[in-house]
């Protein structure tokens, strides 16, 4: 059956006006100056909920029936599907019933269930999950809601690029993070639809490598394994689909690094005041990566108007401290070293002092006389981190140790 996609996508914004927000694009002179190009956020980890996600599975169970509605809800989801199901099963006043995978974030199934879903931890991966609630649907008759796989899905998806070409009219370039592809094909297809010369370009990380594979195969490819901190797209095979329209639609992809990933948490946080989790900066670090001067539309060089969408914003703490930590450590602002110290008094005195005297400012100190070389050495061994203003900072401060007679050893 041909749908009629512009019906159906003003139809999605209709269902979603009250419900999700039109999230305001902001601008970014940050990723502008480090692009080259001008840079503006699609915010949607200030949506409702907490990602882009709430609009789909809006756009899913306002489509349909009560006797659907009756015999309950079931989804599979990473974390934000699950919450946007939950949200939107509330909205309607009918059960919702969660798969979630084990390594799903506390904070993720916490705030599914306070939307009042049922939450059932299942398989190690998302897929596994999947598998297991649509068992549960034909064994009990539940309604399942598909989390990317499913075409009231990715158009209510897509409405976050109308929203876009309403409000950034010039824009040249959206960046979108791919996992299952409903987002993406959800984007692409309203982008195409609406206005074909803008590109819609995707980002994955490395290690989820799926749609790479599936689309230089022209068909859909399972990945044997997916590593990586982005749960939100740590999906081993795209939906059927959400490929078939990404495959047709698709402009470029990108793979990005977990250290890009970490960077470009730890860059919102300082410079946007943002709180970003993994998925979401999937599309953030794919900036600095892209080809823009293969464009297949005219377009003169420097003019491009590039709209990550930030998809989601939900990560726990304990995850945003180790992100912190990683990216300070990759910048060169935390430094660990270890150095062998004569075993009298007034030592670590004077390994403070000269210290100090660099302006470090001393994060940790082990002071272990057994981990020295020789045990029956009259030496003491310290470790010792320190917050540093960058690279050139780290070769002062191991200088003046050097200067000072000790022979210090970098850890990281």
């Amino acid at each position: 059956m041909r749908r009629d996609h512009a019906a159906e996508l003003d139809l999605a914004a209709e269902r979603l006006s009250g419900i999700a927000k039109h999230t305001q694009v902001i601008d970014s002179p940050v990723l502008s100056e480090m692009t080259g190009h001008t840079v503006k956020l699609k915010p949607e980890n200030l949506q409702v909920t907490g990602s882009f996600k709430i609009r789909g599975a809006t756009n899913k169970i306002a489509s349909l029936t009560d006797e659907e509605l009756e015999r309950g809800i079931v989804t599979a989801s990473a974390g934000n599907h699950a919450q946007g199901v939950a949200h939107a099963a509330r909205q309607r006043g009918t059960k919702a019933t969660i798969l979630m995978p084990e390594i799903t974030p506390p904070l993720k199934v916490d705030a599914t269930k306070a939307y009042g879903a049922d939450v059932v931890l299942h398989g190690e991966v998302f897929d596994e999950a999947a598998a297991y609630a649509i068992e549960l649907s034909q064994r009990d008759g539940m309604t399942y809601v598909p989390p990317f796989d499913d075409y009231e899905v990715l158009v209510g998806q897509g409405t976050i690029a109308m929203e876009i070409l309403e409000d950034v009219p010039d824009v040249t370039d959206i960046v979108v993070p791919l996992g299952g592809g409903g987002l993406g094909a959800g984007v692409a297809l309203a982008v195409k639809t609406l206005r074909p010369q803008v590109r819609v370009i995707g980002a994955i990380p490395e290690g989820s490598p799926a749609f790479r594979r599936s689309l230089d195969a022209g068909r859909v490819v399972a990945a044997d394994q997916v590593v990586t901190s982005a749960e939100g797209v740590a999906v081993k095979r795209p939906g059927d689909l959400t490929f078939a329209l990404l495959n047709e639609f698709l402009d470029d992809l990108v793979e990005v690094s977990e250290r890009d990933i970490n960077e470009m948490i730890l860059l919102m946080l300082e410079k946007h005041k943002m709180v970003v989790e993994a998925a979401g900066a999937v599309s953030l670090a794919a900036l600095e990566h892209l080809n823009l001067r293969s464009r297949k539309f005219a377009q003169a060089e420097g003019e491009h108007v590039v709209v990550p969408i930030v998809s989601g914003g939900n990560i726990d703490t304990v995850t945003i401290g180790a992100v912190i930590q990683k990216g300070m450590i990759a910048r060169g602002r935390i430094m660990n070293f270890e150095v062998e110290l004569p075993d009298t008094p007034g030592q670590l005195v004077k390994v403070a002092t000269l210290l100090a005297k660099t302006r470090a400012n001393v994060i940790a100190l082990d002071h272990d006389q057994f981990k020295a070389n020789g045990h029956y050495t009259n030496s003491v061994a310290l470790g010792v981190t320190v917050e540093t203003n960058g690279p050139e900072h780290i070769e002062q401060i191991l200088a003046t140790l050097r200067a000072g007679g000790y022979a210090p050893k970098r850890i990281y």
